[in-house]
């Protein structure tokens, strides 16, 4: 989202990079899924690519590196590795990877080899300091002393993310990268990997993570919901993208007017370094002030599917709908069956008698309560509670005033009577 925001305010574009070198974990159908996320928060891309089809730039700058010295083989298998690190752990030492791959002399990796040991391939960082003015945190300082040799290379030959990601962003030209603070020490790494390549580094921007309203740690699913499932429940595209866009912010989370104002909108300055909340509940509220300020026209279609035909029904359930999921419910009050709640017979029996003859407008449900009113002696919640239930068996809902003319008298004295209607 952030890169997106970024891209536009600057008039840069936009690179979707599909990083599916990891193909067990990479299917068609999890490229798909981004794509229609992507387009349902109307976030098109400019630039295009896989990384599993540019596995010959890959290689190439896999041997440059080799050929540098910058890159060297391993033969630890992954148990002893974690024996290792588990014996640092017991002696209080940093688990970090000890080098014992740099001692090996040829004849010691020919032995291993003719053991039927395959390498994986390491990347020697310089051990040194690596420094860069990050656009959200400022200027960081990561030891790289302190952090294990990074596997770009796995045993049978795979490139791990770390590689393949520089060495597209290189050639793709990239001048910003903008991901989670999760990602610092990688991006330390990750520097000296370019310039091992003799490339130009990007500038680099660290956001803080989204975490649940609670403080508890959000996937990047956003906790247990996808983007299609958050779709599939009635949020709106501009209400994710407003809440997104405005969340950990000095902004206030208030509702954009298009993705093009929201990028206008967009300064690193204004984000904060606390991790944000990301609270439904807001997302919901969000959504509700979208939808109530949604004309039948640009909602017309989509309404038809949900059961509301017309301009008048619609008006008079939106104030009521907090999600495009609650129009079904809400326009079945008027064009489905309901099974009424009689609480008092003879006061729903008294007020049937005085339904007046259609025509009726909005005007209809003040003059007829009044009428009930006088002839009961009920007023206040004994008045209108009785006869919500009665007419929608619901506790609260849209204005009565604007559903009773959708409703009609027959289908009001039906309810009224007890009847299924």
């Amino acid at each position: 989202m952030l890169n997106w925001l970024f891209a536009k305010k600057h008039h840069g574009k936009f690179f979707l990079r599909i990083d599916d070198t990891d193909t067990e974990r990479s299917k068609p159908e999890y490229e798909a899924a981004i794509l229609e996320d992507l387009a349902w928060l109307g976030m098109t891309h400019d630039i295009f690519a896989r990384q599993i089809e540019r596995a010959d730039a890959h290689a190439r700058a896999a041997e440059a590196l080799k050929a540098s010295g910058h890159l060297y083989p391993a033969y630890e298998t992954a148990d002893e590795l974690d024996r290792r690190r588990k014996r640092q752990i017991a002696m209080h030492k940093p688990p970090v990877y000890d080098r014992a791959a740099l001692k090996l002399t040829a004849e010691d990796r020919a032995r291993l080899e003719g053991e039927g040991r395959k390498a994986h391939w390491r990347f020697k960082l310089s051990q040194s300091k690596v420094k860069w003015h990050d656009l959200m945190r400022g200027d960081v300082e990561i030891d790289t002393a302190h952090l294990s040799d990074p596997v770009l290379i796995r045993e049978d030959g795979r490139f791990l993310y770390t590689l393949p990601s520089v060495v597209d962003d290189i050639d793709f030209k990239i001048t910003h990268i903008i991901r989670g603070e999760d990602h610092v020490t990688n991006t330390a790494a990750q520097i000296e990997i370019f310039a091992a390549l003799g490339a130009a580094i990007p500038h680099f921007a660290h956001f803080p993570l989204l975490i649940g309203a609670g403080g508890e740690a959000l996937s990047k699913r956003i906790g247990s919901l996808s983007l299609r499932e958050i779709r599939e429940n009635g949020i709106e595209p501009l209400a994710l993208d407003s809440y997104l866009a405005k969340t950990g912010t000095s902004d206030a989370i208030t509702l954009g007017a298009s993705l093009d104002a929201l990028a206008a909108e967009f300064d690193f300055a204004k984000i904060g370094r606390a991790p944000a909340h990301f609270d439904p509940k807001e997302l919901e509220g969000l959504n509700a002030k979208l939808l109530h300020a949604l004309p039948y026209d640009a909602m017309k279609d989509r309404l038809s599917v949900l059961g509301v035909e017309n301009e008048a029904l619609w008006n008079a359930i939106k104030p009521n709908v907090a999600r495009l999921s609650d129009v079904g419910e809400l326009a079945a009050l008027v064009t489905g069956a309901v099974t009424p709640v009689i609480e008092d017979a003879a006061f729903a029996s008294k007020a049937a008698e005085l339904l007046p003859a259609e025509p009726w407008d909005e005007n209809t449900w003040g003059a007829w309560t009044k009428a009930v009113s006088t002839a009961t002696g009920a007023k206040g919640r004994d008045l209108f509670h009785p006869l919500r239930l009665a007419l929608t068996a619901r506790e609260s809902g849209p204005e009565m005033k604007k559903l009773l003319p959708l409703m009609g008298r027959a289908k009001t004295l039906a309810r009224l009577k007890g009847e299924t209607a």
